[in-house]
């Protein structure tokens, strides 16, 4: 028969169980439900550093032309740097338009993906004023808008994009990132004006502002889809208004993350090592920023 003094010891021993398991579960987390539009879910994934932080984050949109993409497997090549650096990361869905009365709907899927992840940060052990936004191709224009424009409680620290199209009047023109039917839809057609002032207000390198966040650039040096001088052109921009901008070319690098992998794995080892570096600069403990 266990004595007292036993059962307060095996008590002990449970809970201190309890806790690391719970705290196990918890670290990784899939398909959080972070807001609804018409009655239909979006969805977030997250990993969260062990440890009781706070720890710093980003939150991941990925790329997909704005019609398309997945929060898992577009993206992928961007979380084991982010854990291994300590930094708790959120990949994230967003409305897919494929009309051009929709396009631009889902820059509010990310701001209230922010205000949903600053809202839980005790819960996920983070920093409300160290997250950072990470976005790439059409997922990068997305994000660098929430990260220019920012509505109340949905302001971040830095913003990370990755061959992100910040010109949209030019690449409507020229591209065929833009989806053809959106194209198609302003070619030629008495709301053409209307469309390209739209596409101008959509534009990250129309809405720099002096207290913009801090930028980093990645981007391929021979992409076909988003110029390399889309980025060049962004972080002048940035520059010119007082903001914070750095840019990484990825050499001979094309369109796609994932293409890089496969491509030149060197180069895609370089591009990930910078980007924890500068985010483990920018989101260091005592380099907050306000919140809001």
């Amino acid at each position: 028969m266990l004595s007292l003094r036993g059962i307060s010891s095996l008590a002990l021993f449970l809970l201190t169980m309890s806790i690391a398991y719970g705290a196990t579960l918890d670290r990784v987390q899939h398909n959080v439900e972070y807001s609804k539009v018409a009655g239909a879910p979006l969805y977030l994934d997250a990993a969260i550093p062990e440890g009781t932080g706070p720890h710093p984050a980003a939150i991941i949109v990925h790329g997909g032309g704005w019609v398309r993409g997945d929060r898992r497997f577009d993206v992928a090549p961007l979380f084991a740097p982010l854990e291994q650096a300590g930094i708790a990361w959120f990949s994230i869905d967003y409305r897919l338009s494929d009309e051009i009365t929709q396009f631009g709907a889902a820059i509010e899927d990310v701001q209230n993906a922010i205000r949903f992840i600053k809202a839980h940060a005790a819960k996920y052990r983070i920093d409300p004023d160290r997250i950072a936004l990470i976005g790439e191709s059409a997922g990068g224009q997305l994000a660098a808008m929430a990260a220019l424009n920012p509505e109340p409680g949905a302001r971040v620290k830095a913003m990370v994009a990755l061959y992100a199209p910040t010109d949209l009047v030019q690449l409507a023109k020229n591209s065929s990132l833009v989806p053809k039917q959106i194209r198609d839809s302003i070619h030629g057609t008495p709301f053409e004006g209307l469309i390209l002032a739209r596409l101008g207000q959509l534009s990250p390198v129309d809405n720099v502002k002096p207290d913009a966040p801090s930028f980093l650039l990645i981007h391929g040096t021979a992409d076909r889809l988003v110029p390399f001088s889309q980025s060049v052109a962004m972080c002048n921009r940035l520059k010119q208004a007082g903001a914070t901008c750095d840019l990484y070319p990825v050499q001979g690098g094309g369109h796609g993350i994932r293409w890089w992998e496969s491509s030149n794995p060197r180069e895609a080892a370089a591009y990930k090592q910078e980007m924890v570096r500068w985010l483990s600069r920018q989101l260091a403990a005592g380099q907050a920023g306000r919140r809001s």
